[in-house]
């Protein structure tokens, strides 16, 4: 709807040959100043140097010729242009919804393009700890939500299984192993302390007995412990609906000289420099405070090279769109990476990184302990266990990624309205249960395709067809900032429109077909907006609660 409008302005705006502005119509704050209002004049008045009302006028005289729109058009204020929007225009998105379901409100507009999403990517030094959530989740999301603009998504989870994580890792399955023979044998200060460590542990020894007592390596214990955590990471990321396309091992950038070539060539260019036996990356001073160590003086490259490279080969797969989800930690060292990149000759505008804040959880007003290296985990699968899929996908991702999260696990159990997840799933359920009653109650020609859709003429059905009418809008809004959470402010607004609907205005009446037959259509489309927007954000759509 408001693409339709916003095509008759500019159409305006070329017939009067005005200048092109990049002007904003946004829904009005108060529905006595209409429901759409455009500043368009106010920013040709800069250009054309004239009073900016007198435009408003010009373009007013053309928008009340579209009576078939607008029922009113009125000037406020310097200039803005308030738009009265004809009820039949939100009635007529009603059989819109009804014929596309399921495909109501995906766009197009970036149909043809190939977008990638890289995230999670933890080391396989243990399973995913509850904090590892908000990114899971995160990422779940903004790939639905790429994919409802027109992306091909390909999802993806980079990892390095070597350096001193993995060395840790083999080490501590080790002590535990041996302290089969050894009670006392010594654990290593900087060790992983999970029962998973036992857990490997049990199994090699189950496997090899006293074998690997005196091993000539520990490469046996580090590859076991890997796909041990993997395959519980894995598994993890399976129960929240999460299935990578692709898994990228940082190993491969050594084997297919990636980090060899661009080392070569940031020499070559006069971009690096030595000091002490470690290679530096020379920095823009007016960005960076100091140069950064790409090559310790042992001849480890630090996280930065091969993750340049990386993204480097990212870029040669010929995506149109990246995108990366990290944690906090990583606020600053990704400028650094995108840095070194554009030195190398890669454009880096089309790469896209989402910071999110950290999480805490909390019982009460304790603290839930998270790390692991400790004895006392609480991982991801304890909090599946404790909330839910639905409610630990949903509470990751109704924060904005850039603020901090307090994720309340007693909210996040409770059967109520408190409970934000329980709400919105509820108005879902709300609306299978009046489908029951109707089917039961009801001849079946009362879901015929036929309906008078004039009888929809409350104010409450009315503004909850407004609301509808925003979806595919929003979807476009939202898959341009890929903020998740703005669909579920969205879908709160749909909810509370449909239960104002319901409370004001009785649905199944036997003594009124016509209008329960149209009454039963709004409901349907309303169930229909909710559903494909939790499809986006990752949660299920229940039938009973």
């Amino acid at each position: 709807m408001k693409e339709k409008i916003v095509n008759i302005i500019d159409e305006i705006l070329r017939k009067k040959e005005f200048p092109s502005v990049n002007y904003s119509l946004e829904p009005s704050k108060n529905p006595d100043f209409g429901d759409l209002s455009a500043n368009a004049a106010l920013l040709l008045a800069k250009q054309l140097k004239k009073n900016p009302r007198d435009i408003a006028k010009e373009i007013s005289a053309e928008l009340e010729k579209h009576t078939d729109i607008f029922t009113k058009v009125e000037i406020a204020g310097a200039g803005f242009i308030n738009l009265f929007v004809n009820n039949s225009v939100y009635l007529n998105v009603l059989p819109v919804i009804l014929e596309k379901q399921s495909e109501y409100g995906k766009s197009k507009i970036n149909n043809g393009k190939k977008a990638n999403l890289e995230w999670v990517s933890a080391n396989p030094t243990g399973p995913l700890h509850a904090g590892h959530g908000r990114q899971v989740c995160l990422g779940k999301a903004i790939a639905n939500l790429l994919e409802w603009s027109g992306y091909e998504v390909t999802r993806e989870y980079y990892y390095n299984d070597a350096g001193n994580q993995m060395n840790n890792l083999a080490k501590s399955v080790y002590a535990r192993y041996m302290q089969k023979f050894d009670k006392d044998y010594p654990f290593p200060e900087d060790g992983y302390n999970g029962d998973y460590i036992r857990e490997c542990a049990d199994k090699i020894f189950a496997e090899k007995g006293d074998s690997l007592k005196e091993p000539d390596n520990l490469d046996y214990f580090k590859e076991t412990a890997e796909k041990n955590n993997f395959d519980k990471i894995r598994s993890t990321l399976q129960t929240l609906g999460v299935k990578h396309d692709i898994y990228f091992n940082e190993t491969d950038l050594y084997k297919n000289k990636d980090i060899e070539k661009l080392l070569a060539d940031f020499k070559k260019m006069g971009a690096s420099r030595e000091e002490e036996g470690a290679v530096w990356l020379k920095m823009d001073k007016s960005r960076f405070q100091k140069d950064k160590v790409i090559v310790k003086s042992t001849g480890e490259p630090t996280y930065r090279l091969p993750d340049m490279a990386y993204h480097i080969n990212k870029i040669k797969r010929g995506f149109d769109y990246i995108i990366d989800i990290f944690g906090s930690d990583h606020g600053d060292t990704y400028k650094e990476v995108l840095y070194g990149m554009e030195l190398a000759g890669y454009k880096t505008d089309n790469i896209k990184v989402i910071i999110h804040q950290m999480v805490t959880f909390k019982i009460g007003d304790q603290s839930v302990k998270m790390s692991k290296r400790s004895d006392n985990v609480y991982y991801l699968d304890d909090l599946i266990n404790d909330v839910g899929v639905d409610a630990t996908q949903f509470f990751f991702v109704m924060r904005a990624a850039n603020t901090h999260l307090d994720f309340d696990i007693e909210l996040a159990k409770e059967q109520s309205d408190k409970n934000p997840v329980y709400y919105l799933q509820y108005a879902y359920a709300r609306i299978s249960g009046i489908f029951r009653n109707a089917k039961e109650n009801l001849p079946s020609d009362i879901f015929g395709n036929e309906f008078k859709l004039d009888l929809l003429n409350a104010p409450e059905e009315i503004d909850l067809l407004k609301v509808l009418s925003g979806f595919p809008e929003e979807i476009v809004n939202v898959s341009q900032t890929l903020e998740p959470h703005k669909i579920i402010t969205y879908l709160n607004g749909v909810a509370e429109s449909f239960h104002k609907f319901y409370h004001n205005n009785r649905v199944i009446n036997t003594e009124d077909m016509e209008t329960t037959k149209a009454r039963l259509k709004l409901c349907l489309a309303a169930a229909t907006v909710l559903k494909n927007g939790f499809e986006i954000i990752g949660i299920n759509a229940p039938e009973r609660m």
